[in-house]
């Protein structure tokens, strides 16, 4: 079975024996990659792994012009190469029927290629990677209408209904909007996610979370943002202290971070952060430190809103009578955490 571990290596060694087997894709650059490639190897926090070509050009990322992902080691004709290196220096070309007959290529050999080796049509791998060049050069802050036009579109009305089509907002509204940003965490409790804006960390969830996809959707509402994967100035010491806290050295978190709700669910959040490291604390007496002694199913679903695990402490809620309850990342991972925590405190 194929591991991220097992992939990283294999990409760090740039072993041949798992050309096939997966591809895998930079967040920092948008980039993805054969595993033999000889461009410089990226952080293993920035790396994530596809099975297929197709799955990596759906999620937004390019082929990498250093190892041509989407040719087939010994198998690519070179007409195919002298095309694909065509688009990779102009991403506004649309290589229609006439134009590939004008390079003696014939059009369902090139459509048939890209079926079976990629599992997508070759009419919409041009345009996906139009769309991905497009969305790139936007967030660098060029004007909508001369990307659109750049990009090889004959209307704004077309480039707004395709770029709409894959990112689910019309490219004005990308470039004003704010960034989120996204990674994942591998953890002893399992790999988790872990959104930042320029404020802070705003989300850290287990990927197994049941309303992780309503809290995603949620949070980028609230902000009116879009949500990429890439690199964000609060994730290495996210990384850093959470390792510390796992390893039972680190006893409070200094990260800085961004929790946007109303004012009583802040109140809440708050409260959750001063219970002690290895102490618990009841709804109810969380309730009672807010001067709201009756408000204690109010406080719970607060703390059920609470998108930071870990470091906003709702593992150290527990029932008034002891039983472990309510906790969205399993009570085995509550339990765990607790546990931790008592042999540390």
């Amino acid at each position: 079975m194929l591991t991220y571990q097992i992939m990283y290596k294999a990409l760090v060694d740039k072993d041949v024996s798992y050309e096939g087997t997966f591809i895998a894709a930079v967040k920092t650059t948008g980039i993805f990659c054969r595993p033999t490639c000889t461009a410089r190897k990226p952080k293993k926090e920035n790396v994530e792994f596809y099975s297929t070509t197709k799955e990596a050009i759906l999620k937004g990322y390019r082929p990498c012009k250093v190892c041509n992902p989407l040719e087939k080691l010994g198998e690519t004709p070179n007409y195919i190469k002298n095309i694909l290196k065509e688009l990779n220096d102009n991403p506004s070309l649309k290589f229609k029927d006439w134009d590939l007959t004008q390079q003696g290529v014939e059009p369902s050999k090139i459509r048939r290629w890209f079926l079976k080796n990629h599992g997508i049509t070759f009419q919409a791998y041009q345009r996906m990677y139009r769309i991905n060049s497009a969305f790139k050069k936007i967030q660098n802050g060029e004007p909508v209408t001369s990307v659109a036009f750049d990009t090889g579109y004959e209307s704004l009305s077309g480039f707004t209904d395709s770029f709409k089509s894959i990112f689910g907002v019309s490219p004005s509204n990308s470039k004003d909007k704010q960034i989120i940003n996204i990674t994942r965490l591998e953890t002893p409790l399992g790999t988790m996610f872990a959104c930042a804006a320029e404020q802070g960390i705003c989300l850290l969830e287990f990927t197994d979370r049941k309303m992780l996809e309503t809290e995603l959707k949620s949070l980028a509402k609230q902000l009116n943002a879009n949500i990429i994967q890439g690199a964000n100035k609060h994730f290495d010491l996210l990384r850093r202290q959470l390792d510390e806290y796992f390893e039972g050295k680190r006893k409070e978190f200094t990260i800085q971070l961004f929790t946007p709700g109303t004012e009583f669910q802040q109140s809440v959040w708050k409260v959750l952060q001063t219970i002690p490291y290895g102490s618990t604390y009841s709804y109810k007496q969380q309730a009672i430190a807010l001067k709201k002694p009756d408000a204690f199913r109010a406080v719970a679903n607060a703390n059920g809103m609470n998108r930071i695990s870990i470091i906003i402490p709702c593992h150290r809620v527990i029932g008034e009578d002891g039983n472990l309850i309510g906790y969205g990342g399993g009570l085995w991972r509550k339990k765990w955490l607790l546990d931790l925590e008592k042999q540390n405190g």
